[in-house]
C-alpha cells in the first residue's frame, strides 16, 4: 500500500492510500455531431454574410458574426474533446482532460467579446436606422432557424454531464430561437416598414448570447479555480462517508473537476480497526460514482492514532 505523498514529516506513518476504482465515463466522441455542425453553420454563415450586405440587413450581419464565433466555439470545443481522450504522461499524469475546462471559458469570453461588438453596431444603427430587403432578412432566417435546429439536435443527447457538450447545445438552440426572432422582424417591417425593428432584434441578438453565455462564464470559471462541479454537495458526500462503517472521522475532503466529464475526489478516512479490505473501498468507489458522479476517489485510511496525528486533518489546511 503506498503510502501518504504529501510533504509533511509527521503525516507519513500508518497512513495507507488506496485508490477506490469506479466505473469512470470519459468525454463521448462526438466527432460526426461536431463535423456536421461546423458544415452546416459554415454554409449558413456564409448565406448570412452575402444575404445581409445584399439586403443591408445588420441583423443577419450580426447573426453571422454570432455564428461565426459559435464555429471557432465548436471547432475548440471540438478539439478540447479530443485533448481529453489523451493518455496521461510522466508530464501530465492526468493527461490533457483539463483542457476542455479551459476551452469551455474561453469560448465564453469570446462570445462576449463578440456580443459587445455587436451591441454597438446595433445601438449606432438604432440611431440612424437604414431600408432593409424584408424579404431576404425572412428568407435567410428561415433557413437558419432550420440549421440551427438540426444542429442543436446533433448535441441533445450529449447535453448532459458534459459542459462542453451543453454550451454546444445551448447555443445552437439559442440561435434558432434567435433566428425565429429575425423572422418575426422581417415580417413586420414588410408591412410597417420600421426599420428600427432590424437593429432592435440585433439587440435582441445580443441579450440572448450574454443570458446563454453567462452560465457557462460561471460553471467554466468555477471548474477552473478547481470549485466543486454543478450538482455536487460537498456537505452530502462528507456525510455519506462519515457514515460508512467503522468511519470515525472525515478530513482533507476535496472534490474537483478533472474535465468537464470526470470529477475527482480526494479524502482522508480516519478508521481505528484498521484498513477496512480492497472490496469494501471499491464498494465506496462504484457508490461515489452512482450517487454523486465522482469518477475518481482516492481515499487514504489512517488509523487515528494520537502519537501521529494528519497534519491536514484541520479543515483550514489544504
Amino acid at each position: 500500500m503506498a503510502h501518504d505523498s504529501h510533504d509533511h514529516a509527521s503525516h507519513t506513518a500508518g497512513h495507507h492510500h488506496t485508490h477506490a476504482h469506479s466505473h469512470a465515463h470519459g468525454p463521448a466522441n462526438h466527432g460526426r455531431a461536431f463535423a456536421i455542425g461546423v458544415a452546416l453553420n459554415l454554409s449558413f454563415v456564409l448565406a448570412e454574410v452575402v444575404f445581409g450586405m445584399i439586403g443591408h440587413s445588420l441583423a443577419l450581419l450580426a447573426d453571422a458574426g454570432h455564428n461565426m464565433s459559435d464555429i471557432l466555439g465548436l471547432l475548440m470545443a471540438w478539439g478540447a474533446t479530443a485533448l481529453s481522450r489523451r493518455q496521461p504522461s510522466a508530464r501530465f499524469t492526468y493527461g490533457l482532460r483539463s483542457s476542455s475546462i479551459l476551452v469551455a471559458l474561453a469560448n465564453a469570453v469570446f462570445l462576449l467579446v463578440v456580443t459587445g461588438g455587436i451591441a454597438w453596431e446595433a445601438i449606432q444603427r438604432m440611431l440612424h436606422p437604414t431600408p432593409v430587403a424584408s424579404g431576404i432578412v425572412i428568407g435567410i432566417a428561415a433557413f437558419g432557424v432550420a440549421i440551427n435546429t438540426g444542429t442543436a439536435l446533433l448535441f441533445m443527447a450529449g447535453r448532459k454531464g458534459d459542459l462542453n457538450i451543453r454550451a454546444a447545445f445551448l447555443h445552437m438552440a439559442g440561435d434558432a430561437a434567435v433566428s425565429l426572432g429575425v423572422v418575426l422582424a422581417g415580417i413586420g417591417m414588410l408591412y410597417t416598414d420600421w426599420f428600427w425593428l432590424d437593429p432592435a432584434v440585433s439587440l435582441l441578438i445580443s441579450a440572448v448570447i450574454v443570458i446563454a453565455t453567462w452560465g457557462l462564464l460561471r460553471d467554466s470559471l468555477n471548474l477552473t479555480l478547481h470549485g466543486v462541479p454543478e450538482g455536487i454537495e460537498t456537505q452530502a458526500v462528507r456525510a455519506y462517508l462519515a457514515a460508512l462503517p467503522d468511519v470515525a472521522a472525515v478530513h482533507d475532503l476535496h472534490i474537483w473537476a478533472m474535465s468537464t466529464t470526470e470529477t475527482a475526489l480526494t479524502v482522508h478516512l480516519v478508521m481505528p480497526n484498521g484498513h477496512p479490505g480492497d472490496a469494501l473501498l471499491n464498494r465506496i468507489g462504484n457508490e461515489l460514482q452512482r450517487r454523486f458522479r465522482i469518477d475518481h476517489p482516492t481515499l487514504q485510511v489512517e488509523a487515528g492514532d494520537p502519537a501521529h496525528p494528519c497534519a491536514l486533518a484541520p479543515d483550514h489546511r489544504v
